[in-house]
């Protein structure tokens, strides 16, 4: 089983990426494989609604990263994005990523089907629950199963590194990662039965 990270900052290994790697702790304790993709440095073009997509399983413009990322997730037994708080949102770049892959999604229903998501931000202060919520939506409108923890999936850092100071929210990652492992291991057993 293999789970995709997905960094959705302008910071590479920074607050966010911190967060994701303490959920790949877990799973990767557990025997699951991950790998982390940063979107530092790039630029996601938002979708041109073009509806080209539909058949090709996946977007046909080749400017970006896009194509290349779709493809792990589409792969991938289970998804964890990740993005900072910017304007009590996620980051331009995760929006646009977001959009692009919901459009593919939506244009080839069932590409998503029963696969394991989840999502955690850093914040300095507030727009927490609202990033967390955009990524999630994102999820539940493509059938898929979304891991939660104790507590909402967030971590509280302004500068890099600064989400290790809070205790609480890292310990809440570690629990993510356990469940999201959980999950993916049920689910493994359930299609083999």
């Amino acid at each position: 089983m293999k789970v995709l990270g997905i960094n959705g900052s302008a910071r590479e290994d920074g607050n966010t990426a911190i967060l994701i790697r303490k959920v790949f702790e877990e799973l990767e304790a557990a025997g699951i494989e991950t790998e982390l993709v940063q979107f530092s440095g790039q630029v996601i073009e938002p979708c041109k609604a073009c509806w080209a997509c539909g058949g090709q399983k996946n977007c046909v413009h080749r400017k970006d990263i896009f194509r290349d990322v779709f493809e792990k997730m589409a792969g991938a037994d289970g998804i964890l994005l990740g993005s900072p708080v910017y304007s009590a949102n996620v980051s331009s770049n995760m929006q646009a990523f977001l959009e692009r892959a919901a459009v593919v999604g939506d244009m080839n229903p069932g590409l998503f089907m029963h696969k394991v998501g989840a999502s955690v931000a850093a914040a300095r202060r507030g727009g927490a629950l609202q990033a967390v919520d955009a990524m999630n939506h994102f999820f539940l409108n493509h059938e898929m199963y979304v891991v939660g923890s104790v507590y909402w999936n967030m971590v509280y850092g302004q500068m890099p590194g600064d989400v290790l100071k809070d205790e609480e929210g890292i310990a809440n990652m570690k629990n993510l990662g356990r469940n999201m492992a959980f999950l993916l291991k049920a689910l493994k057993q359930e299609e083999t039965a």
